[in-house]
């Protein structure tokens, strides 16, 4: 890896799948140190709090896979390091808004651009991804 900033796109792919990964770590952390506290083996035994952080953990562990995935079928097919930084860089924002943003059932603004960001990063790797399926070269 380039540390100068010149990655392939494979290399990028790593960084943003590291990064989300890290991300989802912390996340579930979260859970399993709130379910030690309040002695929760399994589920949420009734804590809200608990219940949020689970939800929390379970929106990211929803779209990361499917954003990482993505961003590995496209530097394998070749895409540039700023192609998939369009992908990546707006799936962490976004998952990082969402997770600081879910308050219960309150709409937060963090939450609400934090699911426009994944959605929009999804959307972008799905053109990529379909874009390139029709101008590949043979």
């Amino acid at each position: 890896m380039m540390i100068d900033g010149n990655l392939s796109g494979a290399e990028a792919a790593a960084l943003w799948s590291g990064l989300l990964l890290l991300l989802l770590v912390a996340l579930s952390m979260r859970v399993a140190l709130t379910r030690r506290a309040r002695r929760v083996s399994l589920g949420d035994g009734g804590d809200p709090d608990l219940a949020l952080k689970s939800r929390v953990f379970g929106n990211a562990a929803e779209y990361i896979p499917v954003g990482i995935a993505a961003m590995a079928i496209l530097a394998t097919l070749g895409m540039p390091a700023v192609g998939i930084h369009m992908v990546g860089a707006p799936l962490l924002v976004g998952r990082v808004l969402h997770a600081a943003g879910l308050r219960g059932d309150k709409a937060t603004t963090a939450r609400v651009f934090g699911i426009l960001l994944t959605w929009l990063s999804l959307f972008l790797a799905a053109m990529m991804l379909v874009v390139h399926a029709f101008i590949a070269p043979n």
